[in-house]
């Protein structure tokens, strides 16, 4: 017992226990959460590939070191500023897409929702999704070319002035006739906000995704490319074989039928929750029946 008294007397009382401030709480969130989304980024991107080769090239360095490889190890220390140049280079694409991303996150308007202004029945309405639907499924029967463009939280005025003013609510009819083969409408995307049709004829930046298809054509390129630097969701109809696509956050979604486009539609609508419960028991009260 003398023995462990004097233990505890001589060790454990030169142990500190660091004072923790609630500053200190909020810098090990804030680094967490930084570490998470690089690694998430990082293994999304043409990065993941790159970090295991510049792994496997420290591995060699240490090993250099550990048997003191002068001349290797001088080389190492003069090329280490031209090979961080040169993968922030290769990397540009990549970097660009993280920064568009982090610009579009709303951290403020998720702290503080002022917006009061948003519609109570989401982005847009039901009936603006069914139209849709119907205009897809009925233009892919007959394959004719669609690439309808659907704005959220990010603007895409941008490519809305390449085009031709439209305004019109949304509707089957409408869409089907801008797609209609040799009108003056029917080339380029067709750009949506809210229940309307705004514009026509829109440019579109082309995806330079090397894991696209190759089959795949301009029309397709088109819809992930804007999806790659926006957060829009655009319904591809092709020409080719009639097959309905989607794409969002730079990945394509291929051979949906009409009830798989509403549920992808339906994601994006953003309704409040209360309003999304009463539709689901709705949808079962029905099939009760």
């Amino acid at each position: 017992m003398e023995q462990l008294n004097t233990f505890m007397s001589t060790y454990l009382s030169k142990l500190h226990m660091p004072t923790i401030h609630w500053t200190d709480v909020v810098e090990i969130i804030i680094l967490t959460f930084l570490a998470y989304h690089i690694l998430l980024w990082v293994k999304n991107t043409r990065a993941w590939a790159l970090l295991k080769g510049v792994t496997m090239i420290a591995v060699f360095i240490l090993i250099a070191a550990f048997f003191r490889m002068h001349t290797i190890l001088f080389i190492v220390t003069n090329v280490f500023n031209i090979a961080a140049i040169a993968i922030v280079v290769m990397l540009q694409p990549e970097l660009r897409k993280a920064m568009e991303e982090l610009g579009q996150k709303n951290f403020f308007l998720a702290m503080f929702p002022f917006d009061s202004g948003k519609m109570e029945g989401g982005r847009f309405s039901d009936r603006t999704i069914n139209e849709i639907t119907k205009a897809s499924v009925e233009m892919s029967k007959v394959k004719t070319g669609a690439l309808i463009v659907i704005e959220q939280d990010q603007s895409l005025s941008e490519y809305e002035r390449t085009g031709i003013d439209v305004d019109g609510i949304v509707s089957s009819q409408l869409l089907i006739n801008i797609f209609e083969h040799n009108t003056p409408l029917h080339d380029g995307a067709v750009i949506v906000r809210g229940n309307r049709i705004v514009s026509a004829t829109c440019y579109l930046p082309l995806s330079d995704n090397m894991a696209l298809s190759k089959e795949l054509g301009t029309r397709h390129r088109a819809g992930v490319g804007i999806s790659e630097i926006t957060d829009s969701l655009t319904v591809i109809v092709s020409e080719e074989n009639g097959k309905i696509s989607v794409a969002y956050n730079g990945q394509l979604e291929r051979g949906l039928d009409g009830e798989r486009l509403k549920v992808r539609l339906s994601e994006i609508q953003d309704k409040p929750v209360e309003e999304k419960k009463r539709k689901r028991w709705k949808g079962r009260a029905k099939n009760e029946e």
